[in-house]
């Protein structure tokens, strides 16, 4: 895998679970299978529908605004770390291609809330080191340990990690 393929997906996962990661990375996807997912593609697709996603090649974001601020719609009702790690990437590849963004807005329809990060040089280090930690994880020979049961819960690959 090179640094490009790395897309925001790659770093959610590295920062949720990098046994989630390195399933990903080599082409396991029962997520599409999970109703967690579908339910956060559906809220996605009815919570901003005026707006277009996009495409970075390996990574997809939601939208950006006319101010530069990339917008992400989550389904979850808490923001995390995996979700902001995610965003500062986007910020990070849009850079990039020169596109200059002040940072991201994640959006919490359930809850109405949203959560503003500014994009520093601090946030293109972090993403820097994301990309190079997802890579050594998808680079690994054999996957991570997998988490605590109590961890897995609502996961799409916990059959997959949990089935003996």
């Amino acid at each position: 895998m090179r640094t490009d393929d790395i897309g925001g997906v790659h770093i959610k996962y590295l920062h949720h679970c990098r046994r989630q990661l390195w399933l990903y990375a080599r082409g396991v996807r029962p997520e599409q299978l999970s109703a967690a997912v579908q339910l956060g593609e559906a809220v996605h697709d009815l919570s901003y529908r005026r707006n277009s996603p996009v495409d970075l090649g390996a990574a997809v974001l939601d939208f950006i605004d006319g101010d530069q601020w990339v917008h992400e719609v989550k389904s979850s009702s808490r923001p995390s770390s995996a979700d902001e790690a995610q965003v500062v990437h986007y910020c990070y590849r849009l850079r990039q291609v020169g596109v200059a963004t002040r940072g991201a807005v994640l959006h919490y329809p359930k809850t109405r809330r949203t959560r503003r990060i500014e994009y520093d040089a601090i946030e293109a280090a972090r993403a820097e080191q994301d990309i190079a930690e997802a890579l050594t994880v998808t680079g690994a020979a054999e996957s991570p340990p997998r988490l605590p049961r109590t961890r897995c819960r609502g996961c799409s690959f916990a059959d997959y990690c949990w089935s003996d």
